[in-house]
């Protein structure tokens, strides 16, 4: 029997995984400013952090996906400066 989070690409995507993370309040204020500096939440931040120190130790999973977009997606009408 197959996990069904784990299915072939073009398929149904895998779900992520919810971790609890206990941090020293000044570490999470720092992370969570420096995630705002990049326009990310700071979960964003930490998931970006974890992929790059795994790229730089070669243990990144060759299966690994790009990070997953959040936010408005681009074009449609609200994008571009407002019609004069």
């Amino acid at each position: 029997m197959t996990d069904p989070s784990e299915q072939a690409p073009g398929r149904r995507p895998r779900q992520r995984k919810q971790v609890l993370l206990r941090l020293d309040p000044a570490v999470y204020d720092a992370l969570a400013r420096w995630a705002g500096d990049e326009l990310r939440s700071a979960n964003a931040q930490i998931e970006f952090l974890l992929r790059k120190a795994l790229a730089e130790a070669g243990r990144l999973p060759r299966d690994t996906g790009p990070l997953p977009r959040r936010g408005r997606p681009p074009g449609g009408p609200a994008a571009g400066p407002p019609a004069h």
